[in-house]
């Protein structure tokens, strides 16, 4: 049974990963497991229209961002990857760095050690030459950005519709199969 981690950190857009996990809840044999990190934490509550709760009801297992020791902090604990959505500028920059500061950012870590997928979803703009830096060694580390850009030529604007697309397209950065996303057929 494929099993991806998903971490949600400190930057505004939980709409969009709430609609990603619902989307993921909905993946035959997928088993979500989750970590939100402090910063998210405060988000949720800036933003107000989701619960943390809401979030945790889209995973099979939620994890404490201090638990150093949790599962997904080894190698050895088997998964197909990791989604960071959205990925705040100062997780990335641990990432990118290896600084390691949580279970978020040490999942991360073990994924690129691993050679396993690990996809950030960065929300931020304007970018600074600081974050395109980070997001270079990422990619040149085998991280994949891939930030949320709608999808207009599904011919759906609403968000579930286009959230529903990037998480199928997540997926597939994973290669894990779904039919999530419209799949372009040519002009």
């Amino acid at each position: 049974m494929p099993r991806i981690v998903v971490g949600v950190s400190g930057a505004s857009g939980m709409p969009l990963i709430f609609a990603v996990l619902r989307a993921l809840a909905e993946v035959p044999k997928l088993e979500v497991h989750l970590v939100v990190s402090a910063g998210a934490r405060s988000v949720l509550h800036a933003e107000g229209a989701i619960r943390e709760e809401e979030l945790h009801a889209c995973a099979r297992h939620v994890y404490d961002p201090a638990d150093m020791a949790a599962g997904p902090a080894s190698g050895s604990w088997q998964h197909d990857g990791m989604l960071v959505c959205p990925c705040s500028m100062s997780t990335l920059a641990c990432i990118a760095l290896g600084t390691g500061q949580n279970l978020l950012h040490r999942v991360a870590d073990v994924c690129l050690k691993e050679r396993r997928p690990l996809v950030l979803s960065p929300r931020e703009t304007p970018l600074s030459l600081i974050h395109l830096k980070n997001m270079q060694r990422v990619c040149e580390a085998g991280g994949i950005v891939m930030p949320f850009c709608p999808a207009f030529y599904i011919g759906q604007y609403d968000l579930s519709a286009q959230a529903r697309h990037f998480a199928g397209r997540v997926l597939d950065q994973m290669g894990i199969e779904n039919n999530l996303c419209q799949r372009w057929a040519g002009g």
